[in-house]
């Protein structure tokens, strides 16, 4: 661990940080608490004489992570030179991560002459104390009693799931906590009606798009706009029928409680997945309906909400490839069965004409498809008319690596990285076991670490070289490029192959943006 010659103490410039998270609440003691760190340190810092700069708190905020504000704004303090002294209570509130409580303590903190103190743990960075030695198996303990606090918690709040008690961070749409029993919802009075007023529209056939623009008109607060803590954060203020649909299905509204329907990947990660339903629990009855089940049922069998097998079809040439110049959604090519009639119109207008979020851009697909597969004729004519087809092939031909000469590379890069994983697990060990110092241990770690790094982006190099490895894949690169200046039978492939997107704004005007990587 980096050693430094110890000054005055009004050399030390300190910053005391400050971390509570949830877990910390409910199953740590008081003095974890934001007011009981802050005055241990700040009568630390008075003991000691240092000055005091600024205080950094994250309250609620998971120790197995630094994606932190106030964290944050340390390193950006630490950066500029506004302290040189971190301060924390004990190493379990600078983090519970082991790996990075390790990066920071060996490896930040040392490499900008940081002075770091852990009160509790007696980690001094500036100080020879076989407390800093330990420091690194405090910080393992730290990330296995943060995973068996995960585990209790998961275990108590399935437990309270069973038994149909809400243990969410906000109720759906139309509820809101019992101010009595915090696991028990009860109707908001402010949008409860709200809810039953859609599905009644729903249930007496009005359609997603009608109750859309319904809600719309009458500027009924939505969903997402409720959910916001500040005034910084995004919402939509526009109700979408993806929002009206997801009440429809919601199955809490006829009083049934339904959760474990997410979970997070791990403890030390806030990316949720969604669960199967198999693992949903259930429970009936448990709060107040806004719904009747009949009619819920009813809703949810009703011919316009039940899924229809339709015949596939055959994609249009220019389908997906076709791009509103406005507000950059895709134009949607339509068939109407009736007529046998094409057409294209723009996704976002489509979704609730009355608004007019958008301009319709309505065009016959045919004649477009005219339109534009001659204006691509025509550029291609004009670009590649003085381009010689066999020069290009052999140019690709002699920029081409052999195939198994690069297998070998990557094959011997594997091995590699390989020896120096195990070389670099044994120095942990020997670390873990006080055969090599920790200064040791950081100088040969460093090393490894860059020829990692090294490694990885030698085989990034290789594997990103686009290669055309035999004569056939030349030859046929060879007929692509003649069809492109021929194009008598344009098909999807090849106009995916030349066109990355086509724009198209509501005087009809036409933007092509084209690939031509290859030329």
């Amino acid at each position: 661990m980096y050693r430094s010659i110890l000054q005055a103490p009004n050399f030390y410039k300190v910053g005391i940080y400050i971390r509570l998270s949830e877990a910390d609440n409910t199953y740590e003691a008081e003095s974890e608490s934001i007011i009981n760190q802050r005055n241990l340190l700040m009568d630390y810092v008075k003991q000691n004489e240092f000055i005091f700069i600024s205080e950094y708190v994250d309250d609620g905020f998971t120790g197995t992570n630094f994606d932190r504000p106030a964290f944050k704004k340390m390193l950006e303090d630490i950066e500029v030179g506004k302290i040189n002294t971190v301060i924390t209570k004990d190493l379990s509130r600078l983090g519970r991560d082991y790996i990075g409580c390790g990066y920071y303590v060996e490896e930040y903190f040392p490499s900008k002459q940081i002075r770091y103190i852990s009160v509790l743990d007696q980690v001094d960075t500036f100080l020879e104390t076989a407390n800093n030695d330990i420091a690194p198996f405090k910080a393992l303990f730290n990330d296995m009693t943060s995973k068996d606090t995960s585990k209790k918690i998961r275990s108590i709040l399935k437990n309270k799931k069973e038994q149909g008690k809400y243990i969410g961070s906000m109720p759906c749409y139309g509820y809101m906590r019992d101010p009595l029993d915090k696991g028990k919802l009860i109707p908001n009075p402010d949008y409860a009606d709200i809810v039953k007023k859609i599905f009644k529209m729903a249930d007496s056939g009005m359609g997603m798009s009608a109750i859309t623009t319904y809600l719309n008109d009458n500027n009924v607060p939505t969903p997402s706009s409720l959910k916001v803590k500040n005034s910084s954060s995004r919402y939509s203020i526009l109700w979408t029928i993806s929002s009206v649909n997801k009440i429809l299905k919601n199955r809490m509204y006829v009083g049934d409680m339904v959760q474990n329907v997410q979970t997070k990947l791990s403890y030390k990660s806030k990316k949720k997945i969604s669960l199967d339903k198999s693992y949903w629990i259930i429970v009936k009855n448990t709060h107040v309906s806004l719904v009747a089940r009949e009619v819920f049922e009813r809703i949810q069998n009703s011919p316009s909400r039940t899924k229809t097998t339709f015949k596939s079809r055959d994609k249009r040439t220019f389908e997906n490839l076709i791009y509103c110049k406005e507000c950059g959604n895709t134009l949607t090519i339509t068939h109407r069965k009736k007529t046998n009639y094409w057409t294209v119109n723009c996704n976002k207008y489509s979704r609730d004409p009355k608004r007019r979020l958008c301009e319709p851009h309505f065009i016959p697909y045919d004649k477009l498809e005219t339109v534009l597969l001659n204006q691509i004729k025509d550029t291609c004519k004009k670009t590649l008319k003085s381009v010689n087809i066999d020069d290009i092939a052999e140019i690709i031909a002699n920029t081409n690596i052999n195939k198994e000469d690069g297998a070998d590379k990557r094959k011997n890069l594997l091995i590699k990285k390989e020896e120096l994983q195990r070389k670099q697990d044994m120095l942990y060990e020997d670390k873990f076991n006080g055969i090599v110092s920790e200064e040791t241990y950081i100088r040969l770690s460093t090393g490894i670490e860059q020829e990692l790094k090294r490694i990885n982006n030698q085989s990034i190099d290789l594997e990103t070289i686009e290669v055309l490895d035999t004569q056939e894949e030349i030859n046929k690169y060879h007929s692509m490029i003649k069809e492109m200046i021929n194009i008598k039978n344009p098909s999807r492939e090849l106009m995916k192959a030349i066109i990355d997107k086509i724009y198209i704004d509501n005087d009809r005007n036409i933007e092509i943006i084209y690939k031509f990587n290859f030329i």
